[in-house]
């Protein structure tokens, strides 16, 4: 047994719910902005830095889609325009729909 606990929840590090708890609490903007040249980026806002991995929830965003993309600030910038398809996407990795904005 493990001996760690986790400071907010109490419960052990390997049945940690904080992380899901913090999922369902994000207030998410999904908003398309044009950038130089005519290029459209998709920008997630509204995520906390200090409850969820952002550069992890990046890269799988990376993935699904297949595009570049970068973390900056408290925001996820994923090249093109994947408005449609990132609220479903956001909902199977835990996120509230009610809380998301697109």
């Amino acid at each position: 047994m493990s001996s760690e606990m986790c400071a907010v929840c109490g419960l052990p590090k390997e049945l940690c719910i904080c992380e899901e708890v913090a999922k369902e609490q994000q207030r998410i903007v999904i908003k398309v902005n044009r950038r130089r040249y005519g290029k459209e980026v998709t920008v997630v806002d509204g995520l906390d830095p200090q409850e969820i991995d952002l550069h992890e929830l990046c890269t799988q965003l990376k993935s699904k889609f297949a595009c570049g993309g970068t973390v900056k600030d408290s925001s996820i910038e994923l090249q093109g325009n994947h408005r449609e398809r990132m609220k479903e996407t956001l909902v199977k990795h835990g996120f509230s729909s009610d809380q998301i904005k697109v």
